[in-house]
């Protein structure tokens, strides 16, 4: 019986562990680079030339009521955008790309 149990216990630590190392590394959906994104919009709202993302998603909430399932800064052309990926209600998902200096939106797909 102690035999059965430590094998079931082996086999799965060795199904948990690849998962484990994953999420040691940082490794998620937003990407490698998600802290440097934060300090960068945090830096671009403190000197004015950005709209702080809660402004954004309060607009796509008031849109398409739902939640956010992320958001991240990136650069599209000459400027500087919002990618939120966008769970709504009917579970649609839209990925909503929004000027980061005016809080236009500038598509929704």
């Amino acid at each position: 019986m102690k035999r059965r149990v430590l094998i079931l216990a082996l086999a799965a630590t060795s199904l948990i562990a690849p998962g484990l190392a994953l999420a040691q590394q940082g490794s998620d959906s937003l990407g490698a680079d998600y802290g440097l994104q934060q300090n960068d919009v945090r830096q671009c709202v403190k000197q004015g030339g950005c709209v702080p993302l809660s402004k954004v998603i309060a607009e796509i909430n008031r849109r398409s009521p739902g939640r956010e399932l992320d958001a991240g800064l990136e650069q599209s052309g000459d400027r500087i955008v919002y990618r939120v990926r966008w769970a709504g209600k009917d579970g649609r998902r839209i990925d909503y790309i929004v000027d980061a200096h005016t809080g236009a939106v500038i598509s929704a797909k």
